[in-house]
């Protein structure tokens, strides 16, 4: 049996433990934190950017509208829109400050579709690199992530707020 002790996502596991009507909503919390502590990137009108505090790749960011809607049809159009402008200024900014070279961009909706937050839709936009999947992940099982989540969020919110 391979352990991969990981002991900083236990707030993570407790949280989700609860029974879905007693969780406090992820993205409703962080909204109404500080931007250093929640990692939010981009504060717009009806919706925010955000480094993704358990990533699948260094600088995996997620796009949540600040209402609380489970799907995409309780979202009205300027919302819908401003997540799809924020997911190409991602892409832009992704490219320039972790020369990232290609995307997964998608969100699960619903429990069966696999949301860890079925309750508040949001998007992820993980970024790629050609090799990125290499030896260690497949044959260990095992993913390296080469930045820190704090240095990963300084210098995406650089780039961000440089106006990319």
């Amino acid at each position: 049996m391979k352990i991969l002790w990981n002991p900083w996502r236990y707030e993570y596991v407790k949280k989700t433990a609860l029974p879905q009507g007693e969780r406090e909503c992820l993205f409703c919390r962080l909204q109404s934190m500080n931007d250093e502590e929640a990692f939010i990137i981009h504060r717009g009108q009806y919706s925010f950017v955000l480094l993704n505090a358990y990533p699948y790749n260094t600088g995996h960011l997620m796009i949540a509208p600040y209402k609380h809607a489970a799907e995409l049809s309780e979202l009205d159009n300027s919302t819908l829109l401003e997540i799809v402008f924020l997911m190409k200024k991602a892409i832009t900014v992704l490219r320039k400050a972790l020369m990232a070279e290609g995307f997964n961009i998608g969100s699960n909706i619903g429990r069966a579709a696999g949301a860890g937050i079925p309750d508040h839709f949001h998007v992820h936009i993980v970024p790629r690199w050609v090799g990125d999947a290499n030896f260690l992940a497949v044959i260990s099982g095992v993913k390296p992530l080469p930045l820190g989540l704090r240095e990963a969020y300084d210098i995406i919110k650089k780039s961000w707020t440089q106006g990319v």
